[in-house]
């Protein structure tokens, strides 16, 4: 093939850079990454996963603005990021942000509106997108009137109604039971599947990571150094009980707490070392 038909390969959407983050804790500053680089394309369903404490939820919060990179750089559509905005939607843990004054179809619209989207148009999108999560008849129910799964769809449906680049997920289902994060997990890869967005996912399981990523990085302890990136674009909620589940939990254990490159004798470039 001439070398005038190749087709280049796409720019990622979201960029970060030999990314250091530090932050100021009771004892002092605290490193929470070092020198972190990945890149996230478009439609990319990419996974920050590591152990508790290696900074995977502070650099969620910096590529949604709210901390700078103490070296590196991280940014959007070839655009620095400098500071919170609406093509960066945050999905946190804790469902109690949700205002207990405000009906299901009120909290959806709240950010809308506070982003400048007329009322008419708000309340259009907020309806669209609570039919999209399944809580249509819903839309003038109260917070504290609904489960933890439900809190946990009004939450992406608010985040989707503002139409991010990116959906930032930190660890959305972990405070759910089994059952519902099971079924949330698979709502969330249905919806995707209708619409293709781009999402940033935060979580410490490994399986979680397989069954909602297509791409997953993996996160040394504190502070958080990159170990490896690898695909999981072939895994599902369908697959969870296979061999070859089984086998990818296994090595990503070993990678995050570092079994086999010990056996391997420390060799390797470590992002490359499950790119099959």
């Amino acid at each position: 093939m001439s070398p005038l038909n190749l087709v280049p390969p796409p720019e990622p959407l979201l960029r970060a850079a030999h990314v250091t983050l530090e932050y100021r804790g009771e004892r002092g500053i605290v490193r929470a990454t070092e020198d972190v680089s990945f890149d996230v394309y478009e439609r990319d369903r990419f996974v920050l996963l590591g152990p508790s404490g290696c900074g995977k939820s502070t650099l969620l919060k910096a590529v949604g603005g709210f901390i700078a990179p103490q070296a590196g750089s991280l940014t959007l559509a070839g655009k620095a990021i400098t500071r919170p905005g609406p093509d960066r939607i945050v999905v946190f843990q804790e469902f109690d942000q949700l205002p207990p004054w405000k009906t299901v179809r009120e909290n959806v619209m709240f950010p809308m509106l506070a982003g400048g989207v007329r009322r008419k148009e708000a309340d259009q999108r907020a309806r669209h997108w609570l039919g999209k999560v399944g809580l249509a008849r819903f839309a003038d129910a109260y917070p504290h009137t609904l489960s933890g799964g439900m809190k946990a769809r009004v939450a992406i449906a608010r985040a989707l109604a503002m139409q991010p680049a990116v959906l930032l997920m930190d660890e959305p289902f972990a405070a759910l039971d089994a059952l519902t994060r099971r079924t949330m997990q698979e709502e969330l890869q249905v919806l995707w599947e209708e619409i293709g967005f781009t999402m940033l996912f935060v979580t410490h399981s490994i399986e979680e990571a397989l069954v909602v990523g297509n791409r997953i990085l993996l996160l040394s302890p504190h502070p958080g150094r990159v170990r490896a990136e690898l695909n999981s674009h072939q895994f599902s909620l369908a697959s969870a009980g296979s061999s070859e589940f089984q086998a990818a939990t296994q090595r990503i254990h070993g990678l995050l707490f570092g079994e086999l490159e010990r056996a391997a004798g420390g060799a390797g470039h470590p992002t490359k070392a499950i790119n099959e």
